[in-house]
């Protein structure tokens, strides 16, 4: 016993010094009625419209900034200049602002929240 005790605290500290497994950068998902919530709360945040031009000029939630999903890939967003400001994603059913908040947190923003589609908004919505 007591030759083998040294070598489990070796072993245990050498596995102390391991380096973490890696963790794929992530998002939220919310509810809309969180959503809601956290707009009337926060001050500081951006509403991201991830859908076509055309649809966001159609109804969006006011205030929403429009960069369509097929936009984001893997080259910095100038109208997403900090990395740590929440930014809260929707589009029309959820889909694309799922693959969007993936984009993003590979993109390492670190304060993203999807909160589904416009579909579900039921509150205020304006037209171009």
């Amino acid at each position: 016993m007591k030759k083998i005790l040294p070598f489990l605290l070796a072993l245990l500290l050498l596995a102390g010094c391991a380096k973490p497994a890696t963790q794929e950068p992530t998002y939220r998902q919310i509810t809309m009625d969180e959503a809601v919530v956290m707009m009337e709360e926060e001050s500081d945040y951006i509403i991201l419209d991830v859908r076509t031009p055309d649809e966001y000029r159609e109804k969006h939630i006011p205030g929403a900034v429009n960069i369509p999903n097929e936009n984001i890939g893997t080259e910095e967003i100038p109208e997403l200049p900090d990395k740590e400001q929440l930014i809260l994603v929707y589009c029309r059913s959820g889909n694309r602002s799922k693959q969007a908040s993936e984009k993003l947190a590979a993109l390492k923003y670190t304060n993203i929240v999807e909160f589904g589609g416009i579909n579900d908004w039921k509150r205020e919505t304006v037209s171009e």
